[in-house]
C-alpha cells in the first residue's frame, strides 16, 4: 500500500467506530457540500453541468457509453440529478470510507440498497436508483478546492470508473449488483481527505428532497467552522445563486428555501441561522449533525 502515517484527524469517518455508529453516518465530499447536482434532468440535450461556490468549483461532463446491442459508444444517459443521486454519492462514500479502498465490494440487491436510502420499495424508486447509478458511472467530473494561501487541489476523473450498467429486463428477475463498484483513485484520496459526516436518520427524512439535502449538507459543513466569537451572514443573491436553479423570480425561491431550511431544523436542531430582516441569513458556530469526535485513524496517502 501506499505510504501511511498515523495522524489525529477531526470529524473523518474511523473503521474503528462501532458497528452501531456507523450505521447511522453517511458522508459527502466537502466540495458536494457546496456546489451540487441538477435538482431537475437537464434532458439529453445538455451534457455538462458547472458551478461555483466561492472557493469551490465543480463540473460534470456525461459520456458516452458502451452499447452491447449495437457493439458502440453511442448511448448517452445523461446527468445525474435529484435527491437520489445524491443519496446514492453518500452511500457510496461511506462504503469507501468503511473498506478504506477504491474497490468497493457490495453484496446486496438493488431492493435492499433501496431500502438502505429510506426510499419506499417498488418498481418506480429501483428503476430510478438504477438510472441514476448508470449516470453517475458514465459521468466524467472536476472538483477543485482553494483554501487560500496560494493552495489548492483538483481532482479530474470519474467517481464511478467501473460497474456493470446494464440490468436484467426481465421484471420478475431479481436484480444484483455485479459484486463491486470502482471508484477512480483520484475520488479515493480526494474523499479521504475531504469527507463530511452525516446523519443518515436526517437524510432519510430527506430522500425525495433534493434542495432539503443540499441546504442540509451545507450547514453540516459550514456552521461548525463559523468563529464562535463572531456570526457569519448570508445574502439571499448569494443564496440564490448557490440553492436557486430553476427560479426566475426571488420571492419564489425565498418561499422555497424558507420552507425546506425549517424541514431542515427539524432534524438537525443544533443548527444555529436566523432570518435577518428580508436581507439573508446570520450563521452562528453550531455542532455539526454528528457530534465531534476525534478518532485515531490510519491516513491513505495517494501513491
Amino acid at each position: 500500500m501506499a505510504n501511511q502515517e498515523q495522524q489525529i484527524i477531526k470529524h473523518t469517518y474511523d473503521t474503528i467506530v462501532s458497528q452501531s455508529e456507523s450505521t447511522q453516518l453517511l458522508f459527502q465530499h466537502a466540495v458536494l457540500c457546496q456546489v451540487y447536482l441538477p435538482y431537475r434532468d437537464p434532458g439529453k440535450e445538455v451534457d455538462s453541468w458547472v458551478r461555483q461556490q466561492g472557493k469551490a468549483y465543480f463540473a460534470i461532463q456525461a459520456t458516452k457509453v458502451f452499447n452491447p446491442q449495437s457493439e458502440r459508444y453511442d448511448k448517452l444517459l445523461g446527468l445525474p440529478f435529484g435527491p437520489k443521486a445524491r443519496l446514492i454519492l453518500t452511500h457510496i462514500n461511506t462504503l469507501a470510507l468503511l473498506q478504506r479502498s477504491p474497490n468497493l465490494e457490495v453484496s446486496d440487491t438493488i431492493t435492499s440498497f433501496v431500502k438502505s436510502l429510506g426510499l419506499p420499495n417498488n418498481g418506480y424508486q429501483i428503476d430510478a436508483i438504477k438510472n441514476q447509478l448508470g449516470r453517475l458511472a458514465a459521468s466524467m467530473i472536476s472538483i477543485a478546492f482553494s483554501p487560500g494561501e496560494n493552495r489548492s487541489f483538483q481532482v479530474d476523473s470519474k467517481i464511478i470508473k467501473g460497474f456493470d450498467l446494464w440490468f436484467p429486463k426481465n421484471p420478475n428477475q431479481r436484480v444484483l449488483w455485479d459484486g463491486n463498484i470502482v471508484l477512480s483513485e483520484d475520488y479515493f484520496f480526494s474523499l479521504m481527505n475531504h469527507a463530511v459526516p452525516l446523519d443518515k436518520r436526517h437524510l432519510a427524512v430527506f430522500a425525495n428532497n433534493a434542495m432539503a439535502i443540499d441546504i442540509y449538507t451545507w450547514l453540516a459543513q459550514r456552521l461548525h467552522r463559523v468563529s464562535t466569537q463572531n456570526s457569519e451572514f448570508v445574502h439571499w443573491v448569494g443564496l440564490k445563486e448557490q440553492f436557486g436553479e430553476g427560479y426566475a423570480r426571488m420571492d419564489h425561491f425565498k418561499e422555497s428555501f424558507r420552507s425546506n431550511l425549517r424541514l431542515v431544523l427539524t432534524q438537525y436542531s443544533n443548527a444555529k441561522i436566523e432570518e435577518d430582516l428580508n436581507k439573508g441569513f446570520i450563521l452562528k458556530n453550531s455542532s455539526p449533525p454528528i457530534p465531534p469526535k476525534t478518532h485515531q485513524v490510519l491516513k491513505i496517502d495517494k501513491p
